[in-house]
């Protein structure tokens, strides 16, 4: 007798990312994700915006994802959903939703920590491709979170370093600015910085204790550094634009993985992941296998389009808790902060 497929639909919606995925074990069949754009003319995303847009879009990402898939909304077997953290208007958006189809179908819901499923997005089958034996540590960076996570079992994961203030990726796209680069500009600075002198300016790092990281000092020395230039060359931004996205990303990936390292030699750990939105950044992901192959780790990269907000991560993070059996009721509500225990606390 064959074991039967598990089926489970992914949700999220913590940002300005409305994404919906379809996952067979563990085989993504369709992960959609609509944008927002309308953020653009205003640097950053906007709450009230983003929370409207994924009510306008919810509906038809799922109905894609589903069809996209090749499945009837009967095959589901399970809904995971993104609980927190991220922004309330949007996280709220996306349980609704989740827990009305949830009870229309009959079918188990799952709660998911956001964070965990940046962290399992590793498990994702993707062609093949090797994924971290346990324990490995992940460095998690996006807009609003920096973090090393000491990853001990698909649930069990702990934080050993996180930022004091803000997050690297935000300090990618506050530079972005000040460069005059739209949002987001993380991205703009990554391809800049292909054509540029990463020696060219240095910016001060900041010492943190522990395993921690700190980026508003960085931002505003940045900000101060161009002010002053600027003052007495108008054109200085423009005259060394790739110089400055290069020495910028070199500064903020160089404190990255200078904590990653601390951490896999102080713990002895070689099995070392990246993940979030700003692991997509080219220069990371070259300093990562880089250290790899001088410190003899095991690094692990994930595919640009789950390195960002995607449902797919959230569907994966999904199965391993509806193989743990651990569900959620209709009382749940989303959470702009959640605590980091196992995913669905």
């Amino acid at each position: 007798m064959t074991q039967k497929d598990t089926i489970i639909l992914g949700i999220e919606s913590s940002c300005d990312d409305t994404s919906a995925a379809v996952l067979k074990n563990d085989t993504i069949l369709s992960n959609l994700i609509a944008g927002q754009s309308v953020h653009q003319d205003y640097g950053g995303v906007v709450p009230e915006l983003a929370s409207r847009a994924h009510l306008k879009n919810i509906v038809p990402v799922v109905d894609a994802a589903i069809k996209k898939a090749g499945i009837t909304i009967n095959d589901i077997d399970a809904i995971a959903f993104t609980k927190g953290p991220g922004l309330l208007g949007s996280l709220v958006v996306g349980t609704s939703f989740a827990k009305t189809l949830a009870l229309a179908l009959d079918v188990p819901l799952i709660d998911v920590n956001h964070m965990y499923g940046h962290v399992l997005a590793h498990f994702i089958n993707d062609h093949g491709k090797a994924k971290p034996d346990f324990p490995f540590l992940c460095l998690t960076v996006s807009g609003g979170h920096t973090q090393i996570v000491l990853v001990r079992d698909h649930l069990n994961m702990e934080i050993i370093g996180t930022t004091l203030d803000d997050a690297a990726g935000e300090a990618f796209d506050k530079a972005a600015k000040n460069l005059g680069f739209k949002y987001p500009g993380g991205p703009l600075i990554d391809k800049y910085a292909q054509d540029g002198d990463p020696d060219r300016f240095t910016f001060a790092k900041p010492k943190v204790p522990n395993y921690d990281f700190s980026f508003s000092g960085l931002k505003t020395s940045i900000l101060y550094f161009l002010e002053k230039e600027t003052r007495s060359n108008s054109n200085f931004i423009e005259e060394n634009r790739n110089d400055l996205c290069a020495s910028v990303q070199k500064t903020i990936v160089t404190i990255l993985m200078e904590q990653l390292e601390r951490v896999s030699e102080d713990m002895g750990i070689k099995e070392i992941a990246i993940a979030g939105g700003v692991s997509a950044n080219s220069s990371l992901r070259a300093r990562l296998k880089e250290l790899g192959l001088s410190k003899g780790w095991n690094t692990y990269i994930p595919r640009s389009e789950y390195c960002t907000d995607n449902a797919a991560m959230i569907a994966i993070t999904g199965r391993f808790m509806y193989e743990a059996k651990i569900f959620t009721d209709q009382s749940i509500t989303a959470q702009a902060r959640v605590p980091f225990t196992h995913s669905g606390s």
